[in-house]
């Protein structure tokens, strides 16, 4: 179903125009109105899902494909070195429409380019905590 309020609804839609780099049935591929790089381009799906927690299963299985062929087309049309597959859930990982995204950035080897953390320690300790936390909660 579509969310009437959702900008991202209505450009999958073909409702607000924008620049379609592919289309099928389930979704529609634009270029990122403020790119990171030149040819920076999101995948929509034409259906309202808010974030990969709830996306389905059978659309799960067609966006990583999906994204590996354009990052190829990517990296042989526009002569990108690499690219990134980017995806954000909530607000508190970055994610500022709710409406799944799939984000794929063409890399050209500037290291200013790249999507950065600062890498942290953790112990063995620290870890199995963690797995027995999430590990319990996966279904």
């Amino acid at each position: 179903m579509q969310d009437d309020n959702c900008i991202f609804c209505k450009i999958a839609n073909g409702e607000i125009p924008s620049v379609t780099l592919y289309e099928d049935a389930d979704f529609r591929v634009i270029f990122d109105l403020n790119p990171a790089t030149r040819g920076h381009a999101l995948i929509l799906p034409k259906e309202h899902y808010e974030d990969l927690t709830v996306l389905p299963e059978e659309l799960q299985s067609k966006v990583l494909p999906l994204a590996a062929r354009i990052g190829k087309a990517m990296k042989e049309g526009l002569g990108a070195k690499g690219f990134n597959v980017v995806q954000n859930n909530g607000e508190a990982a970055g994610q500022t429409v709710h409406h799944f995204h799939l984000h794929i950035i063409p890399r050209y080897g500037n290291p200013d380019e790249m999507v950065l953390w600062k890498p942290g320690t953790s112990t063995p300790e620290e870890l199995n905590k963690v797995c027995a936390e999430i590990g319990a909660r996966l279904k």
